[in-house]
C-alpha cells in the first residue's frame, strides 16, 4: 500500500507511487468515445477501468450521499462510483477515482468536491480523486496530461463522433442485425492499436482513417425506408449517458426511429470558442487569445476532415460545421449565454431541424438552469423560426418515473408519425413535376 500524502489544504494526492499499482475508475458517459479515451489512458501507463454498473442501486447510493437538490448527473456519477466501491470487486487500498473538472460556471466544476465529501461520508475518505482538467485547477504528481495524451483524446472525440454518427444513421436499416455494432467494436480495437504506435493522430492519418471508416460503413447492406427521425440534445451527461437518460437511444430504437445525437467535438469547439468570445466581449490578454485561436483552428481543421469524409458517401448525412451551427442562433440568443451548454443547445436544435431531424428530445436534469433557459425556454422561439420543429423537453431526476418520460416521448412520436404519413401521401398524389418544383422551392 502506497503512503498517503496530502497537500496543505488536506486534499489527498495521487502520487507517482500510486500510479504503479492503483486502479483508476472512470465513470461512464458516451460509450464509444470513453472506450477510446480509456484505452488512451491505459496506453499512457495508467491502470484504468470504465464503470458500467447501472440500475436502481446506483441512484440509491447517489441519493444517500448527495443532496437530492444537487444536479442529477452529479448524483449519478457519485452514485455509480460508490456503488462500484461497495461491490467488493476492487482493492480499496489500491483504487482511485477520476472525474473531469472544467472550471466554468456550471455546477459540474464542483462535482469533485461533492465526490470527496460523499466518499468521506461513506467511509472511503482514503481513496484519492484525480481531477482531469486542462485549466491547472488541481495537480497530482502521479497523473499528468501530456501533449501526446491530449492529441490522442482529441482524435478519440473525432473518431467517436464519426462511429456514433455512422452507426446511428445505418443501424435501423441494416439487413444483418448487429453488423454496425461489430464494425464499431472492430474500429475501436484498430484505433487503439494505432495509438499504441503513435499513429492515427496527424491530419493526414485522421483523413485516411475517416475515409476508410465511412467506406466500410457504406459497404454494410441496408434497406432505406421511411421512419421517424429523432434528434437528441441537452445537458452533456444526460444527453449521452444511458444511465442518465434511462437508455433513451435504446428506447427510440425500439420505437423504430433513426437517432441523431450531435457530436462531442461540437461541445469542445463551443467551450474553446467561449474563451475567445470572452475576450471579444469583455477584453483580455491578446497573447492568450492567439494561443486559444491556434487550438481553435486546429480543432476546426480536424472537424473539416471529418465532415469531408462523410460527404463522400451520399447515403450518409454529414453534420453541419460548428461555424454554421453557431450562425443559426445569430440574433436568436446571445453568444455570451455560455453556462453549461448555453447557446449551443439552442443552436443544435435549429441544426437538427435543418438537417431533417425535426423531432427532438431535449434532455435536461431537473433544476439545471442553463438548460431550462437555453433548452426548454427557447422551444417557442425555435418553432417560430421553423414550424417543422416537434420538440419535447424531458426532465431527468430521481423522482421522475421512466414510464412518464417515455409516454411523453411517445406523444411526440405520434405527431411525428402523423406527419410522416402525410408526407408519404403527398408524395404519392403529387406528380413528378410538382415534386421537383416543391424540392426546388424548399432548397
Amino acid at each position: 500500500m502506497s503512503e498517503l500524502k496530502r497537500d496543505k489544504n488536506g486534499r489527498l494526492l495521487f502520487t507517482k507511487e500510486m500510479r504503479k499499482n492503483y486502479t483508476i475508475l472512470i465513470p461512464m458517459m458516451a460509450p464509444i468515445h470513453f472506450e477510446l479515451i480509456k484505452n488512451v489512458l491505459h496506453n499512457s501507463g495508467y491502470n484504468v477501468e470504465l464503470l458500467t454498473n447501472t440500475g436502481p442501486e446506483v441512484v440509491l447510493q447517489g441519493l444517500k450521499y448527495v443532496h437530492n437538490d444537487t444536479c442529477y448527473p452529479a448524483l449519478l456519477v457519485i452514485g455509480q462510483m460508490i456503488d462500484a466501491l461497495n461491490s467488493g470487486k476492487y482493492d480499496l487500498n489500491q483504487t482511485a477515482l477520476i472525474i473531469t473538472q472544467t472550471g466554468g460556471g456550471c455546477r459540474a466544476s464542483n462535482y469533485i468536491h461533492l465526490l470527496r465529501k460523499a466518499l468521506k461520508k461513506a467511509g472511503y475518505g482514503n481513496i484519492p480523486v484525480v481531477s482531469l482538467n486542462l485549466s491547472g485547477l488541481e495537480k497530482n504528481s502521479g497523473f499528468k496530461m501530456t501533449l501526446p495524451m491530449i492529441r490522442k483524446m482529441i482524435a478519440s472525440l473525432i473518431y467517436g463522433d464519426a462511429l456514433m454518427l455512422l452507426s446511428n444513421q445505418l443501424r435501423p436499416y441494416e439487413l444483418n442485425h448487429g453488423e454496425c455494432d461489430r464494425l464499431v467494436e472492430s474500429w475501436i480495437g484498430s484505433l487503439t492499436e494505432q495509438y499504441n504506435h503513435g499513429k492515427g493522430l496527424s491530419v493526414k492519418q485522421l483523413k485516411e482513417n475517416l475515409d476508410q471508416i465511412a467506406g466500410e460503413f457504406a459497404e454494410i447492406k441496408a434497406t432505406k425506408r421511411p421512419i421517424v427521425k429523432v434528434g437528441v440534445v441537452g445537458e452533456i451527461y444526460v444527453k449521452y449517458s444511458s444511465l442518465g437518460n434511462n437508455s433513451l437511444e435504446a428506447f427510440l430504437s425500439e420505437q423504430d426511429c433513426e437517432v441523431m445525437v450531435p457530436g462531442i467535438l461540437g461541445f469542445v469547439l463551443f467551450k474553446t470558442d467561449n474563451r475567445l468570445e470572452d475576450i471579444n466581449l469583455y477584453g483580455g490578454n491578446r497573447i492568450k487569445y492567439k494561443i486559444i485561436k491556434i487550438f481553435m483552428d486546429y480543432l476546426v481543421k480536424m472537424e473539416t476532415v471529418f465532415i469531408d469524409a462523410i460527404k463522400k458517401y451520399p447515403q450518409f448525412l454529414p453534420p453541419s460545421s460548428y461555424a454554421h451551427t453557431k450562425s443559426l442562433v445569430n440574433g436568436v440568443i446571445g453568444y455570451g449565454s455560455k453556462m453549461g451548454e448555453g447557446w449551443l443547445l439552442t443552436a443544435e436544435m435549429l441544426e437538427l431541424v435543418e438537417l431533417g431531424y425535426e423531432n427532438i428530445v431535449c434532455t435536461q436534469p431537473f433544476g439545471c438552469l442553463p438548460n431550462h433557459i437555453c433548452g426548454k425556454g427557447m422551444i417557442r422561439n425555435i418553432k417560430e423560426i421553423d414550424d417543422r420543429a416537434n420538440i419535447v423537453p424531458i426532465d431527468y431526476d430521481p423522482s421522475a418515473t421512466r414510464v412518464n418520460q417515455e409516454n411523453r416521448i411517445k406523444l411526440m412520436l405520434s405527431v411525428a408519425r402523423e406527419r410522416l404519413a402525410q408526407a408519404a401521401d403527398t408524395e404519392v398524389i403529387l406528380p413528378h413535376t410538382a415534386q421537383k418544383e416543391m424540392a426546388t422551392a424548399y432548397n
